[in-house]
């Protein structure tokens, strides 16, 4: 599929049907980790085992969450809107939402998808394959070279501070981080002037 038809396949979801589908996508992925883990890897090493409860390690969390954002915030001064295009997703998602509900949103966003491409995928398989895959997932980033590098980026980044401090509540920190001030950033229209003068 082509960036014209996907856009044209989104555009055709109301934001209602869009945001009901985020949540699909997210339980359907929490199934497939506890699928994978529990049928595939025989629960190997058990999942209660990568979720610690370190002050330390919840600090790196947030430290390295609001580091990517600054990195997220000054590349979208930096570029034009074309360069970080997601054909409107984000900014359908976020825009018209409560902050509580796109903490909600972040929240659910960053346990399915850690649990499965950090707990499940990683530890079993690896860095490479799990970055790889998260990437993917992310399918219309592909269209958007800046996004896609991106991406495949903060994926590492989540994946080296998983295989650093071999705890799950890092990386679910991080990743809340990132996508809920991000999701705030759209809400609010924060940056949108400087964004628009950039182009």
């Amino acid at each position: 599929m082509n960036k014209a038809k996907y856009t044209e396949l989104i555009n055709q979801l109301t934001d209602r049907e869009l945001l009901k589908n985020v949540y699909i996508t997210q339980f359907i992925l929490l199934m497939v980790a506890f699928g994978l883990h529990i049928i595939v890897f025989r629960s190997n090493p058990p999942i209660s085992n990568i979720f610690e409860y370190e002050l330390t390690d919840f600090i790196i969390g947030i430290v390295a969450g609001v580091a990517i954002v600054v990195m997220d915030i000054w590349l979208m001064i930096r570029f034009s809107g074309h360069y970080h295009d997601d054909g409107g997703v984000n900014k359908r998602i976020f825009q018209n939402r409560h902050p509580f509900h796109i903490a909600f949103i972040a929240l659910i966003v960053a346990f399915s998808e850690e649990v499965l491409f950090r707990g499940v995928i990683q530890t079993n398989i690896g860095l490479f394959l799990s970055c790889l895959l998260f990437a993917i997932l992310h399918y219309r980033y592909l269209f958007n070279p800046l996004l896609f590098v991106n991406v495949v980026f903060v994926s590492i980044v989540i994946g080296l501070l998983f295989e650093v401090t071999e705890n799950l509540w890092v990386t679910v920190i991080m990743h809340f981080l990132i996508d809920f001030l991000l999701g705030c950033i759209i809400r609010f229209k924060i940056f949108q002037k400087k964004i628009s003068a950039s182009k």
